[in-house]
């Protein structure tokens, strides 16, 4: 099982610090995979929720521990060229194919075997033993419940 942190939350969401490199590189450094999400402007990538805030440093380009979520097309057509990047653009699809081919999927929808379950402290439908990875803002207690291989532990509301 692979646990991505949801923009560098580790243990709980904090909307002001999410993708800032320093809280980004926080959960890197403790061997996390991170999703970021990153805009196309002014001839260059940037960090950011909403809109573009603060350019990424380049150094995230050489990386393999990032999944980027292109919030425009612009992003999207820009991280083609880079093949050996983790990539994906969606909206509220149910589901998207990431560019190694995976399946990133919407919380709250049906999950699949082989599929990232995607915040699933928010809602989740199916099995999440059967998932490749959990993407969410609670890394710490999903790898600690993930740990303890006991099925009866897997939240079935939103965690607190």
């Amino acid at each position: 099982m692979i646990f991505i942190s949801h923009r560098g939350n580790l243990s709980g969401g904090r909307s002001i610090l999410e993708n800032h490199p320093s809280y980004i590189d926080t959960a890197l450094d403790e061997g996390y995979d991170v999703e970021v999400d990153i805009w196309w402007h002014k001839d260059a990538f940037y960090l950011g929720h909403d809109r573009p805030d603060i350019l990424m440093p380049t150094d995230y380009l050489r990386t393999d521990k990032l999944w980027f979520h292109c919030k425009n097309v612009e992003a999207l057509y820009h991280m083609g060229e880079h093949k050996f990047l983790k990539y994906f653009w969606h909206q509220e699809d149910d589901v998207t194919l990431t560019s190694n081919g995976k399946i990133w999927t919407y919380p709250g929808k049906k999950l699949v075997k082989g599929a990232i379950a995607v915040v699933p402290e928010v809602a989740y439908d199916g099995e999440l033993w059967d998932c490749y990875a959990i993407c969410t803002d609670n890394v710490y207690e999903y790898e600690r419940m993930y740990e303890s291989r006991n099925t009866d532990k897997w939240p079935t509301e939103k965690l607190s």
